[in-house]
This record gives C-alpha cells, sequence and structure tokens, in this order.
C-alpha cells in the first residue's frame, strides 16, 4: 500500500526532537525508526510523536487563519480503530467531546493509519456533519445545493432520507480496509446546532435558519513523517464569515441574498443600491449573535485577522516560516477592512501537513448498509 519515505520519517523525527528537548536523544530514536522501517516497511509514532504531529500539520496549513491556538489541539489517540463500526462510534464520541457546555475546542480524532499492503479507513464525507441536498423534478433543490451529487449517491445506497427539509444532516460514509463502504446516522445528541434570530428584525426568526456548530473537516489525510492517517477528522470553531457569507451566501449554495434583500425592502433591481452587500452584512450579523445568545464559540472575522498576525509574529520569533494563502486568509467579507488584507505570505509547503482525498464520488463505491446510534 504505502511505502515509507526514510527521509520524511527522519526529517520529523529532527523536527520533533528539536522542538522537544524532553523527549530524549535524537539518534537512538532514528536507528529505532530506520530499523523498523527496514523490518516491516513502516513505523509506529509514539503518542508525544503523535500529539506533536497534529499539532504542527495545523501550524503549517496555509488555508487556515484560526491557528493562533495550535498547541492547544487536543489530539483523540485512535489508532486501534480500524473498523467502520469503531470509526463511526469515534467520529460520535468527536463531536460530543468537541463541544463540551457548548464552548467548542480544537480537536483531532486520528484513525489506523495506512500500513503496506492494508489502507487505513476512510470517511467519505467533507465534514462530520453537512446537511443533504435534495433534487426536484422542476430544479430546485431543497437544503444544500453542494451535497446534491453526495446526497442522491447515499440514497442510493441505502439511505431513506431525513424529513425533507433544508437542514437534514446527512449519514456518515465510511470503509473501513477492504474498502467496503458502511452508512451510519449520527444522533442528534452529537449534532449541535444554533437556530438563526436577528437582534433588530424579528421577522428573520421566520426564515427557519440553523447551522451546526462544529465544523469538523473528516475527508484530509493527516501527513506525519511519512506516515499517512487518512482518517483524521478534526475542527476548529466557526469564523461566522464561513456560514454568513459563504455557506448561506454563496449562488451554488443556500443562495440566500435575494430573500433577505427583499424582506429588507432593499432595491435589487440595480447593483449600484448594493443591495447584496447590505443583505450578507445582517446576515453576518444574524450568525454572530446567534450563536453568542446560543452561549456558543464563534469568531468574526475581525478578532480572528488580528489573532492570525498575532500568530505570525510569534512563528516568526521563534524562527519558523508561516505559509498562508492568501485567499483563503482573508475573509470574504469587508477583505481590506481587516489587517490580513494588507500584506503577502511565505506560500512553502511544510510537512506534517494535511492533504485532499480523491473525492469519494470517483471511487465507484458499491453497496452499503445503514446503520443507526
Amino acid at each position: 500500500m504505502q511505502e515509507i519515505d526514510v527521509a520524511a520519517a527522519e526529517d520529523f523525527l529532527r523536527l520533533f526532537h528539536a522542538e522537544n528537548p524532553a523527549a530524549g536523544p535524537l539518534e537512538p530514536r532514528l536507528r529505532q525508526v530506520q530499523m523498523e522501517i527496514y523490518t516491516t516497511g513502516t513505523y509506529t509514532h509514539t503518542p508525544e510523536e503523535l500529539t506533536f504531529g497534529a499539532r504542527v500539520a495545523w501550524r503549517n496549513n496555509a488555508r487556515c487563519i484560526g491557528r493562533l491556538y495550535w498547541h492547544s489541539l487536543q489530539v483523540r489517540d485512535r489508532r486501534w480503530v480500524t473498523t467502520a463500526e469503531g470509526v463511526a462510534a469515534e467520529c460520535v464520541g468527536h463531536l460530543r467531546e468537541a463541544a463540551p457546555a457548548r464552548k467548542v475546542r480544537p480537536t483531532i480524532t486520528v484513525f489506523a493509519p495506512d500500513r503496506p499492503g492494508r489502507p487505513g479507513p476512510r470517511i467519505w464525507n467533507e465534514q462530520l456533519i453537512r446537511y443533504a441536498g435534495y433534487a426536484m423534478d422542476d430544479g430546485t433543490v431543497i437544503g444544500d445545493p453542494r451535497y446534491v451529487d453526495f446526497t442522491t449517491m447515499v440514497r442510493k445506497l441505502g439511505w431513506p432520507g431525513g424529513s425533507g427539509t433544508h437542514f437534514d444532516v446527512l449519514p456518515l460514509l465510511v470503509s473501513a480496509a477492504d474498502g467496503s463502504p458502511r452508512m451510519f446516522t449520527l444522533p442528534d445528541d452529537a449534532v449541535l446546532e444554533v437556530e438563526l434570530t436577528h437582534p433588530s428584525y424579528r421577522w428573520f426568526a421566520s426564515l427557519g435558519l440553523r447551522w451546526h456548530a462544529v465544523p469538523a473537516i473528516s475527508n484530509m489525510c493527516l501527513e506525519i513523517g511519512g506516515i499517512h492517517y487518512g482518517a483524521a477528522p478534526f475542527n476548529g470553531w466557526y469564523m461566522g464569515t464561513e456560514i454568513g457569507a459563504r455557506n448561506f451566501a454563496d449562488i451554488d449554495r443556500y443562495d440566500l441574498m435575494p430573500i433577505i434583500a427583499h424582506l429588507l425592502g432593499l432595491d435589487t433591481t440595480t447593483d449600484r443600491s448594493l443591495w447584496r452587500d447590505h443583505a450578507m452584512v445582517e446576515l453576518n450579523v444574524a450568525v454572530l449573535h446567534s450563536f453568542d445568545q446560543a452561549g456558543v464559540t464563534i469568531t468574526d472575522h475581525h478578532t480572528e485577522s488580528r489573532r492570525f498576525l498575532t500568530h505570525v509574529a510569534r512563528e516568526e520569533k521563534a524562527g519558523r516560516v508561516c505559509p498562508a494563502d492568501w485567499s483563503w486568509i482573508v475573509p470574504p467579507i469587508s477583505g481590506s477592512a481587516t489587517p490580513v488584507f494588507h500584506r503577502y505570505y511565505d506560500e512553502a509547503e511544510l510537512k506534517p501537513n494535511f492533504a485532499h482525498h480523491p473525492d469519494a464520488l470517483e471511487r465507484g463505491l458499491g453497496h452499503a448498509s445503514v446503520t443507526g446510534w
């Protein structure tokens, strides 16, 4: 399956020991890992190496603005879990533990890695929690248009569908080493959601909008020292614009701007009225207000931009490169009003890091069974 790059393993171990003097001398560990790779084709990270590697992978993620707290990432070591059922159960545990008392904390759950001749498990959902998109005969979509194809696929694989609302939580689709996918329904208590209201417009609540609180990315591979952890869902907390300026605003998602503008009484006959801008601001106000009212962790793009530059300064002081993709770091609303807009960033690709899986829809998945919890 995976041939371990000895140089990648050695580079990681040198980094780990350089930043963790208490780990002891480097050379004995290097020899141990080299021998393990020679005899088995791979090696096993210590719990300390795994925790450090996962945190540094977040530190190196050029697309994430929220890296200031990389060192506080909670690492759930579940490398002994290899079955689809076991992975699904631990994903439920992840969601429950990631938001104790509604306070979201950065968390990653690391499952069994790929081994020579035997792949580890895979989670085919983009995030642990996403909403279904039901394609109607008239061309409209109930729910999230981004997930129409995924919804169609899991329906063909046996999912009966939800209640037919705009916010039906999709099942988890998990495959173990044999590659056969199984589906698992998330229990209600694992899906923390916030109903949206507006501090100034009472009509806003009648829209029936809500969004989940834990953005747990689950389709990326955690790569540490040549080892590939194909199933390693991780989350921070939401920045309001991810919901209010993208998920709800993009024309290929919920596309709520025309509806909000109409209810606000804005002139939508001309772009010069800036009706989209006005509507988007009010929608983002509603998102932040609602999460605050519910006592659920969220941040705004101005605060997070300042925090990111604090992170950059700390990394530079530590003598490290801080890679950043400008197009992802700059917020999707009021970009030039934030300090991250007015500078360039290093675009180096560092390891450890996260990498994308091939899309599940291209894998030609076969039959699946549906399991509830």
